[in-house]
């Protein structure tokens, strides 16, 4: 394919994408294929000549649209938002085409300033503590991770090779594998899965703590870490959650946070989805103690209408992480090394995509106030949706609404709710997932699309609500 021959091809791609986009609430958001549907619609080989660009766009829809979930329409209300928009998808179109690899400076001084730059701006936008930027001259700074779940994953790396060095001039006498082994780290009993799966890859133990109300206190964390001091265990490392997944919780970042600066504890903070409110003035109050964090991460692609994948990380002292990375081979030597970050030391993987272009183009495109109004009309969208639900006396709140998340139930059993929720998913219309919390079954109706209108809300409870009409005939 060469340029002329492309430029008709991507024209062709952009109408078909703004098509399925401003037509997406008409398309049914759940598909109805089963496992195995699309191998009979293709060959069982790749062509030895090459086909028509014209062929494989009639196969979108042959092939591939029957099995698409629609995360972007009003009528997709599961698990959390991913984001998307028009800057954010050009952006990736010029990502594409420089491709460059930009695991060091020299390999593309652009994709790495350019991204130091755009964390700034993101923080400043936060209002994080000028300590995490690198604006402020000191060590901090942020990085574009892939995801939350890498971040969590990193910052704890991080946060094992400062204990281990720690421990190891306190009592020199102790090998690697004897420190390890007594390291111990921390979180609620409703942060997201990933932390004790970032346990399970770094090696090391961690604790759930019982929450209070869907939400970590300072007390229990510290009554945990005396516990385990005591059983000479070696606290090194807790996660504070902003937003859990479950209910949209916020931990007590003002209590845990001084509590692991004192055990000297490092702090992250997991803020992937409600990062994003705190944006807006009036949702900041909920990241306040964040000056005791050592790390703290949100996800620009969940709510801020940066596609996947574009996951926000910043670290007061990044040398933790770099060090605990640091191999570095002749081959990947430069000049200016120490001069700028090189972001290979920063992350699991070596290679890296230009994803800063996408924050740039968002930012610039949409700027702060129109992003504030977005994240704005999702949580009076959640209000709306929230209202309908408490003027039906068959259902009932199961938690406290928090930002663009609704979590609800009908009154009575488990059961009961297990088959409202298979009733709706199985209509076709909306798409909504459960969740569990003290053997609590509830639905969780989430805002995810940035095409939602009020009528949306009226027409995703008038949905369950007749799904509930629907059980009540069949009894």
């Amino acid at each position: 394919m060469e340029a002329p021959e492309f430029k008709d091809f991507a024209k062709t791609m952009v109408d078909f994408i703004a098509e399925y986009l401003e037509n997406i609430r008409e398309r049914r958001v759940l598909p109805e294929v089963k496992p195995g549907y699309l191998k009979p619609l293709i060959p069982d080989a790749a062509p030895e000549k090459p086909e028509k660009w014209q062929d494989v766009m009639q196969d979108i829809e042959r092939v591939i649209m029957p099995g698409v979930t629609h995360w972007h329409s009003p009528k997709f209300h599961a698990y959390f938002p991913t984001a998307n928009s028009y800057p954010a998808i050009v952006a990736d179109m010029l990502s594409g085409a420089i491709a460059c690899i930009g695991f060091t400076w020299i390999a593309s001084p652009a994709c790495t300033e350019l991204e130091v730059v755009m964390m700034d701006w993101l923080g400043k936008m936060l209002e994080l503590p000028a300590e995490f930027l690198a604006c402020s001259g000191g060590k901090g700074g942020g990085v574009i991770q892939g995801t939350a779940s890498e971040s969590t994953l990193v910052a704890l790396l991080g946060a094992k090779a400062k204990k281990v060095k720690e421990v190891k001039e306190l009592h020199p006498e102790w090998d690697e594998h004897t420190i390890l082994g007594k390291l111990v780290g921390y979180c609620s009993d409703q942060a997201h899965s990933s932390v004790e799966r970032a346990g399970l890859l770094g090696g090391v133990k961690l604790r759930s703590v019982q929450s209070e109300n869907h939400r970590m206190r300072g007390a229990a964390l510290e009554k945990a870490i005396e516990q385990d001091l005591a059983e000479g265990l070696i606290p090194f490392y807790a996660v504070v959650t902003l937003g859990t997944t479950n209910s949209c919780a916020f931990d007590y970042l003002d209590e845990c946070g001084p509590v692991g600066n004192k055990h000297n504890v490092w702090i992250h903070v997991d803020a992937a989805y409600a990062g994003s409110a705190f944006i807006c003035p009036e949702y900041r109050h909920l990241m306040k103690g964040i000056e005791s964090a050592d790390s703290f991460n949100f996800n620009p692609h969940k709510w801020m209408l940066v596609n996947f994948d574009c996951s926000a990380m910043w670290l007061k002292d990044p040398s933790w992480v770099v060090n605990a990375f640091n191999v570095d081979p002749l081959y990947l030597k430069h000049d200016m090394q120490g001069s700028a970050p090189d972001y290979r030391h920063w992350q699991i993987p070596l290679g890296r995509r230009f994803r800063a272009l996408k924050l740039w183009f968002v930012l610039r495109l949409y700027g702060v106030e129109n992003l504030q109004a977005h994240i704005r009309r999702h949580c009076n969208f959640a209000k709306l949706f929230g209202d309908l639900c408490v003027a039906d006396s068959r259902f009932e709140l199961a938690a406290e609404i928090n930002m663009g998340l609704v979590c609800f139930r009908l009154k009575g059993s488990n059961e009961r709710n297990e088959a409202l929720l298979k009733r709706i998913n199985g209509r076709g219309h909306i798409h909504l997932v459960p969740a569990k919390i003290k053997d609590v079954y509830f639905l969780r109706m989430a805002i995810c699309s940035r095409f939602t209108q009020s009528e949306d809300m009226e027409y995703s409870w008038k949905e369950v609500s007749a799904a509930a009409d629907e059980m009540e005939q069949e009894q």
